[in-house]
């Protein structure tokens, strides 16, 4: 009788890490920033290229500047959503490795080594959605204004391949990269000790104690809030007003971002208090502050899909006012065409930036799950029922949903009003009909702000059922013995 011969394990692939949660939907959100990128050159390019062909434009000095500034402005907001989601992501992800990588750091490894990892990994992970979307903003843009031009029975001479297409993949390439590391940047404070856990979220007093942080996100808001008025000022004279106030937009937000760990999860338990004083909706609502790094991921995914749609609701609103205080009640149909063309192709395209802060929002809601197993079969253990684990997952993402869509409204509706006045400002001043700058109150269409709460709420709840069902789906034994 032979003694049994051992069977070596299996060994993991190298690209086995591609099939881990959070890395597909990072690559989705690199290909929905580089497709969006190409699609909004090429009808900038096309506008551009109507303006210049139709017969009555080409005294509209400026528009084709506006339409190139305006560009390049949103190409660079889908970029920076793409960042904010992947630095996030991978934020997360770095929460549920914990144990591997105080394990590795525990067998020599160090820091910058697994950091050097992740990073590479996120610039894998660029160069795929950056293929990918290139390849499918080309076949949208090219059948997309086809079918446009045949449907307004438009000649307009355009041309599909062009050398500055490739400016969205190279730059979602670099900050894909980039986010990857910034968002890895948990891994220094990763201790041995973390190998006997499964996922470790700073504590509240930790989050609380970081000075640094805090005074950098201030600095950053004051910064951006005063390139913002800058913005406003130049765009008196001139539209280049705009990139001062893009700047300071991007400045000022991300120092929100930065400081949303100190301000955003008291806000969620206040708003927990508006559901009642049960069992389930205490916890629900203490989880927001005790887990503070987790809660405000996911409300600064909810806040930026909210602020970029109204922002530019209240933009396009507020940018109509100007053109009726220079031309009129009657704008001429050629212009009308053209401006309606532009605004309609840009409300959707800025839609799809929303789409990727969605797709963050709901990655990080899937991960926080998978992440929480433990947790929520100790849960179970002591005696919540499965209706009460998946209500308190489902109200978690109902004070993140209000508190969210009531911090994006007002923020989309500063940074709209302060994008339409730094763009459009001049206008007046130059058709001679004002001594200066031209100051116009913010236009806020009701109807879409409803639509907005409606489509945010409906996304976020039905996002939530998914990772609810899954929080359930185990045993209370198998989940207490759970890895990630």
């Amino acid at each position: 009788m032979t003694a049994p011969v051992a069977t070596p394990p299996a060994r993991r692939s190298a690209a086995a890490w591609l099939r881990e949660p959070g890395m597909g939907a990072t690559v989705l959100v690199g290909a929905i920033s580089t497709a969006f990128g190409v699609v909004l050159l090429s009808v900038t390019e096309y506008v551009s290229t109507l303006i210049r062909t139709q017969p009555g434009l080409e005294g509209v000095e400026g528009v084709q500047s506006v339409l190139t500034i305006a560009t390049t402005v949103l190409v660079g907001l889908s970029i920076y959503v793409g960042a904010v989601v992947t630095a996030n992501t991978f934020a997360t992800v770095v929460a549920g490795r914990t144990r591997r990588i105080a394990l590795l750091r525990l067998l020599g490894s160090s820091a910058r080594r697994e950091r050097t990892v992740l990073a590479r990994q996120g610039l894998v992970l660029g160069c795929l959605g950056a293929a990918a979307g290139l390849t499918g903003g080309l076949v949208v843009s090219l059948v997309g204004l086809r079918l446009a031009s045949n449907a307004w029975g438009l000649d307009v001479p355009w041309t599909v391949l062009r050398a500055d297409l490739a400016a969205p993949s190279i730059a979602v390439i670099l900050v894909t990269w980039a986010a990857a590391w910034v968002g890895s940047r948990r891994v220094g404070v990763v201790t041995p000790i973390q190998a006997l856990s499964n996922a470790v979220e700073a504590p509240r007093e930790r989050v609380v104690a970081r000075r640094g942080r805090h005074v950098t996100a201030a600095a950053l808001a004051i910064v951006g809030t005063g390139l913002l008025a800058v913005g406003i000022a130049v765009g008196g004279v001139s539209s280049s007003g705009i990139l001062f106030s893009f700047v300071g937009g991007a400045l000022s937000f991300t120092g929100i971002i930065l400081g949303a760990t100190l301000f955003l999860p008291p806000a969620l338990r206040g708003v927990g208090a508006l559901f009642g004083r049960s069992v389930v909706a205490r916890m629900a609502a203490g989880n927001a502050l005790r887990h503070s790094e987790r809660s405000a991921r996911m409300a600064v995914g909810v806040v930026m899909g909210v602020t970029l749609v109204t922002m530019f609701a209240v933009a396009s609103a507020t940018s109509t006012r100007f053109f009726h205080v220079v031309l009129g009640e009657e704008i001429p149909a050629e212009l009308s065409l053209s401006v309606d063309v532009f605004t309609g192709v840009m409300m959707g395209l800025v839609g799809v930036s929303a789409v990727i802060a969605a797709v963050g929002v709901v990655n990080l809601l899937i991960l926080g799950i998978l992440q929480r197993q433990r947790e929520l079969g100790l849960l179970r253990a002591l005696g919540l029922s499965v209706r009460q684990v998946r209500t308190m997952v489902v109200w978690e993402a109902a004070h993140v949903v209000v508190t969210s869509v009531v911090i994006g409204l007002v923020l989309g509706t500063v940074y709209g009003w302060a994008g339409a006045q730094s763009l459009f400002g001049w206008m007046p001043h130059a058709a001679g009909f004002a001594d200066g700058p031209v100051f116009v109150a913010p236009s806020i269409p009701a109807s879409t702000i409803v639509v907005i709460v409606a489509a945010t709420a409906a996304l976020t709840i039905s996002a939530s059922i998914v990772p609810a069902r899954l929080a359930t789906r185990l045993s209370p034994v198998r989940s207490l013995a759970a890895q990630v």
